[in-house]
């Protein structure tokens, strides 16, 4: 399995976003089918919902890819 951390600077992301910022999804159409297909799970659950929230420290995992969502440490400075 590819494992990949990525970095967000809000928050929380949305999943459709997610997928897109990933790489993953080519357009938030193509996002969209794919959390359709239901292949797509959120902290080791099945999840066919696009808007879902992700916030740090959540895990995505589409197929052979574990996405982690890190975020910016609170407290510091942007």
């Amino acid at each position: 399995m590819q494992r990949h951390t990525f970095q967000i600077h809000t928050p929380f992301i949305k999943l459709d976003q997610f997928l897109k910022f990933t790489g993953l999804a080519e357009t938030g159409g193509h996002a969209k089918e794919i959390v359709e297909q239901g292949i797509v799970r959120v902290n080791g659950e099945p999840c066919t919902m696009r808007g879902k929230k992700l916030y740090p420290g959540d895990q995505v995992q589409v197929e052979d890819y574990l996405l982690l969502v890190e975020g910016q440490q609170p407290g510091k400075d942007r």
